[in-house]
C-alpha cells in the first residue's frame, strides 16, 4: 500500500521530467537551438507537489500529527486504512488525529465495511472533513483528492485567520464605540452642568425655559443674586465664597416647590423656574426663598449672614414669549430689586423696560434698511490647518443706521425673527453672498440661517432657486444652522438636510456643544462640519471643562469624518492648542476680523496665510485681527 502511494505522488513529476528531456533531445537533433534551450530548462510545476510521510501503524501517525502542530509544519491530508497491523485501527487513529488537529482532512481508504461512514464521522467529525476512497483505487483518484483537499485546507486556514482578524477588528470598534459614547456622555454633562455645584448651568436652564414656553402653561421665571457676595470673597477668600455658593444651592433645592428648576448662571447668580397658578403664588415662593437664605451660614468656621435679591417674570400661556426676552425681563426686575434696597422680590412690568420703545423703533427701521442701503455683508475667513489656507468665508450681516448708528446683529436678528422680516433679510443675504462669491477663485461661502428661515415652506426649493439664479454651484454654498433650528421638528429637519445634501450644498452645525448636542443627532442629520462655539475656545485656558469639551468635539468630528471649525480663535496659545488637538479648521480675530467684500476678494486671491503644504515649516503671516 505504501509503495502504491509513493508511485502515485512520484510518477507525475517523473513523467513530466522525462517528457521534457525527450523534447529537448528532439529539438537539438533537428537544429532548433533556441527551442532546445527552452525545453532543456527545468519544467514549471503543473500540479501540486507533496511531502509525504508514511506510517505502518496508527500510533506513530498520531505522534507525527502532534509533532507537526508544535513545529508549525502541519499536515493537510491524512490517508488512513481502516485495517492496519497490530495497534489501533483506522477509526481510532482518525479519532485521535482529529482531537489533535481540527483542520486536517481525513481520507478513509478501505475495501471492507468494518465501520460505517456514520460511525467514523461520529468519532472523527465534522463530516465535511472526512472523505472515503474504496480499494482498489486509481492513481488519479488519489492525486485529485490530495490536490483538492490541500487547496481546501489552505482556504480553510486563510478563512479562519480572516475571521479572527475581523473579529478582533470588531472588538476594537466596539471598544472605540463605548469610549466615544462615554466621552460624549461626559462632554454633555460637563456642557450642561456647573462644575462647582453640579447644578444645571445657563445652557441647561435655557433649554428648560424653552420647554416651558412650548408647554403653554403659566410659569414663573426668577433670577436670584446674593447680596454683598463680593465682600465674602474679599474677606474670607474665594474658597469660602465657593463653599457659600454650594451651601446656597443646596438650600435652594430644599426650599423651591417640587419640580422646580434651580440653575447656577455664573458667579453668585441663580435662576429659578416653576409652574404657578398665579402671580401671587410666584411671589410667595420667591419670598420663602429669600427668607430661607436670610440666615447665618457657617463657612470654614466663619459666620456669614445670607441675603438675596430676586427679579421675577410670570409668563401667561396665551402670550407668545421668547426665552431670551423672558430672561432679559427677569434681569431687569432683578436690577430694580437691588435698587430698591436688596433682600426683596420685584416682578417685571413694562415700566422697567425702557428698551421696548427702542426695539419697536428698530423693527420699523429694519423694514426700510434694504431700500436705504443700510445693510451690508462682511466676510470672515475660514482657515484650513494645512498651511493656513483660506478655504472659505462666513458671511455676516451688518446694519449701520442713520438714527442710531451701528446696531449689533445680536439685537436686530431676534427682532427680525419676531416680526417676520427675517425672510426678506435672508434673501438679501444670499444674493449678496452669491455676488461676492463669483469673484473668488474657489472658496465657499457659509451663510447663517435662523430657525424661522429653516422652517420656511419649501425652504430647499427657495434656496436652490436663488443659487441657480446667480449661476453658483451648490457645493460652494455652506448652510449654517444651529441645533435649535432642527430640534422642534427633527423628522422634517432630517429630510430637509438630506435633500440639501443631495443637491450638493454643504451643511454646518453652528455653535456645537451649546444646544441639544448628541451623537444621535449627528448620526441622524446629514452634516459636513461641526463649528465649536467660541465660548468654549475662550474658556480653554481658564477652565478645564472647556478644554475637555473642545478636545471631545474634535475627536468626535474626526471619528465621524466631519470637518471641525473652531470659532473665536484670538491668541497664538489657542491656535497652538487647537492644532495639537487635531482641529481641522479655524476662524477668528487672530487671522482676520470680518472684512468688506473687496478685502475678502484680495484674501481669497492670496489664499495662504501661512506656508503652503510641502515646505518644512508653517509660519503665520497674519495675526491679531490684521488682514495683511
Amino acid at each position: 500500500m505504501h509503495e502504491s502511494y509513493r508511485q502515485v505522488f512520484g510518477q507525475r513529476s517523473e513523467a513530466a521530467a522525462g517528457g521534457a528531456a525527450l523534447s529537448a533531445m528532439a529539438a537539438e537533433l533537428f537544429g532548433d537551438e533556441e527551442q532546445a534551450e527552452e525545453l532543456s530548462a527545468p519544467p514549471a510545476p503543473v500540479q501540486e507537489q507533496f511531502d509525504c510521510d508514511h506510517f505502518s501503524q496508527g500510533l506513530p501517525a498520531v505522534d507525527a500529527v502532534a509533532a507537526s502542530i508544535e513545529s508549525g509544519e502541519r499536515y493537510a491530508v491524512a490517508f488512513i486504512d481502516v485495517r492496519m497491523p497490530p495497534g489501533i485501527d483506522g477509526k481510532e487513529t482518525a479519532r485521535r488525529i482529529r482531537a489533535i488537529d481540527p483542520d486536517i482532512n481525513l481520507v478513509i481508504v478501505t475495501g471492507y465495511s468494518d465501520f460505517s461512514p456514520l460511525d467514523i464521522s461520529r468519532a472523527a467529525g465534522p463530516a465535511d472533513k472526512i472523505f472515503y476512497i474504496a480499494k482498489p483505487f486509481q492513481a488519479e483518484e488519489v492525486m485529485q483528492t490530495a490536490t483538492a483537499l490541500s487547496a481546501r485546507w489552505r482556504v480553510d486556514i486563510e478563512l479562519r485567520e480572516a475571521r479572527a482578524a475581523l473579529a478582533e477588528k470588531i472588538d476594537q470598534l466596539e471598544e472605540q464605540k463605548l469610549e466615544l459614547a462615554a466621552n460624549e456622555s461626559k462632554a454633555v454633562h460637563m456642557a450642561n452642568h456647573d462644575s462647582l455645584t453640579e447644578a444645571p448651568n445657563r445652557l441647561a436652564f435655557m433649554r428648560a425655559l424653552t420647554e416651558h414656553v412650548r408647554e403653554r402653561q403659566r410659569f414663573a421665571m426668577a433670577m436670584l443674586d446674593l447680596d454683598r457676595f463680593k465682600l465674602v470673597n474679599d474677606t474670607f477668600g474665594h474658597l469660602a465664597g465657593d463653599e457659600l455658593i454650594r451651601m446656597v444651592y443646596a438650600l435652594l433645592q430644599e426650599t423651591v416647590p417640587q419640580g422646580a428648576v434651580v440653575a447656577r448662571l455664573g458667579g453668585d447668580e441663580f435662576a429659578l423656574l416653576s409652574h404657578v397658578t398665579s402671580e401671587d403664588e410666584a411671589v410667595m415662593c420667591c419670598e420663602r426663598v429669600i427668607k430661607a437664605i436670610s440666615t447665618s451660614f457657617k463657612v470654614f468656621g466663619h459666620s456669614v449672614q445670607g441675603s438675596a435679591s430676586i427679579g421675577m417674570v410670570v409668563a401667561d400661556p396665551e402670550n407668545d414669549k421668547d426665552p431670551v426676552d423672558l430672561m432679559r425681563r427677569a434681569d431687569l426686575a432683578l436690577n430694580e430689586s437691588k435698587r430698591a434696597g436688596r433682600g426683596v422680590v420685584r416682578v417685571f412690568d413694562e415700566s422697567m423696560d425702557e428698551s421696548i420703545r427702542f426695539r419697536r423703533q428698530i423693527e420699523g427701521g429694519l423694514s426700510e434698511a434694504i431700500a436705504k442701503g443700510e445693510l451690508k455683508m462682511v466676510y470672515q475667513p475660514i482657515i484650513s490647518r494645512d498651511g493656513l489656507e483660506i478655504i472659505g468665508f462666513e458671511a455676516l450681516m451688518r446694519w449701520n443706521t442713520e438714527e442710531f448708528g451701528p446696531i449689533s446683529p445680536a439685537m436686530f436678528i431676534p427682532i427680525a425673527e419676531e416680526s417676520n422680516l427675517i425672510h426678506e433679510l435672508g434673501d438679501w443675504a444670499i444674493d449678496e453672498a452669491a455676488k461676492t462669491l463669483q469673484q473668488w477663485p474657489g472658496q465657499y461661502v457659509s451663510v447663517n440661517f435662523s430657525p424661522r428661515q429653516f422652517r420656511r415652506q419649501n425652504f430647499v426649493g427657495h434656496i436652490i432657486e436663488r443659487v441657480q439664479h446667480h449661476g453658483i454651484a451648490p457645493d460652494r454654498i455652506q448652510i449654517e444652522i444651529t441645533e435649535t433650528a432642527i430640534f422642534d421638528d427633527a423628522e422634517r429637519a432630517a429630510e430637509t438636510l438630506y435633500r440639501l445634501r443631495q443637491m450638493g450644498f454643504r451643511i454646518a452645525l453652528d455653535d456645537f456643544g451649546t444646544g441639544y448636542s448628541s451623537l444621535y443627532n449627528i448620526r441622524r442629520f446629514a452634516l459636513d462640519c461641526l463649528k465649536i462655539d467660541r465660548s468654549f475656545i475662550d474658556g480653554m485656558g481658564r477652565e478645564r471643562a472647556s478644554a475637555a469639551i473642545v478636545h471631545s468635539i474634535i475627536h468626535l468630528g474626526r471619528a465621524l469624518g466631519l470637518e471641525v471649525v473652531a470659532e473665536g480663535v484670538e491668541t497664538q496659545e489657542q491656535l497652538d492648542t487647537l492644532l495639537v488637538a487635531g482641529c481641522s479648521h479655524l476662524q477668528g480675530y487672530f487671522f482676520s476680523r470680518p472684512v468688506d467684500a473687496d478685502i475678502a476678494c484680495e484674501l481669497a486671491e492670496r489664499r495662504w496665510l501661512g506656508t503652503p503644504p510641502g515646505d518644512n515649516v508653517v509660519t503665520l503671516e497674519a495675526g491679531n485681527g490684521t488682514t495683511g
